[in-house]
């Protein structure tokens, strides 16, 4: 089934930090209420890898069928553009990152709620279930929704609402309902690296017929779009502080914010597409530091 490294090039594995955002800070709202299980904190980190590996093997499918990896594309090359993997090859690939990933789901959602709570059991199965078929979903087949314009909308609800939220009722079995602050937050800065992605695309995506919402604005309306999308999840973040009243020190989290408030002005200063291509691991590690800095203040000053 192809080479080791051509299947790491398809993982992208540079993706996963800002996959793993959202467990991290669900899992510190939940310390936060005096709840953690290591064994749902692993297994939730795991079955996250898989969703977004899944997602990843796809992307390189869909995009590279639909011809929208090309030569006019920025960025690094694609497997299935590069002739590294096959179609078939990747699609066994996708098949096996689906089988293991819908697995190690089950697995968690067995260590977090035993046998007996039969309807949570069933509706984070169907979440689960639901997550692969938006990270297949997203550029594979005829009426994939990214080319639609609607993968942020997607991005914002599996990235942030589910990924947040969901991994804190693993361990809380019930909502703290000031946690949706952080959970808009995150799935905010998840829509902006995607939003990073496709105004680095924009000319490619025009030529190829994918109509990601900067196509559809335009770049440098989707510069502005990009600004509120980081301003806002500061704003979120900050009612958080409010209403929660965390003291100074758990507050420090913020700083994470400085390099992505630095970014801004080089995104909006910023007149050709190609040259925001180093942007995007500067909001993905930015948003994952924020992440581990909250984990890391909740466990040390609450």
């Amino acid at each position: 089934m192809g080479n080791a490294k051509a299947w790491v090039q398809a993982a992208r594995l540079r993706t996963l930090p800002l996959s793993l955002s959202g467990i991290i800070v669900g899992s510190a709202l939940a310390i936060k209420q005096g709840f953690f299980d290591t064994g749902i904190f692993v297994l939730a980190l795991l079955t996250t890898v898989g969703f977004q590996v899944t997602s990843n093997f796809a992307n390189d499918y869909g995009d590279g069928v639909k011809g929208t990896d090309n030569e006019d594309r920025i960025g690094p090359a694609r497997v299935l553009q590069s002739g590294l993997l096959t179609r078939t090859t990747l699609k066994k690939g996708i098949i096996a990152s689906i089988a293991i990933s819908l697995a190690l789901a089950i697995i968690l959602i067995y260590f977090a709620f035993g046998t007996e709570d039969l309807p949570l059991i069933l509706l984070f199965l169907f979440l689960g279930i639901m997550s692969i078929w938006a990270a297949i979903k997203y550029t594979v087949g005829s009426n994939a929704y990214g080319y639609r314009g609607m993968g942020d909308l997607f991005v914002f609800l599996f990235f942030g609402l589910l990924g947040v939220l969901g991994s804190m009722f693993l361990y809380t079995k019930t909502w703290f309902w000031p946690s949706v602050w952080p959970a808009i937050a995150i799935g905010l800065l998840c829509v902006a690296v995607l939003n990073l992605n496709n105004l680095r695309d924009v000319v490619s995506d025009k030529k190829h017929g994918k109509h990601t919402l900067v196509v559809k604005m335009g770049y440098e309306n989707g510069k502005k779009y990009h600004f509120l999308l980081v301003v806002i999840a500061l704003i979120c973040f900050l009612i958080y502080i409010g209403v929660e009243r965390l003291p100074w020190q758990v507050s420090l989290f913020m700083i994470a914010f400085v390099p992505l408030l630095i970014h801004l002005r080089k995104v909006m200063i910023t007149k050709d597409p190609g040259k925001l291509d180093g942007e995007l691991k500067k909001v993905a590690l930015s948003t994952f530091l924020l992440a581990i800095l909250l984990f890391m203040a909740v466990n040390i000053f609450l």
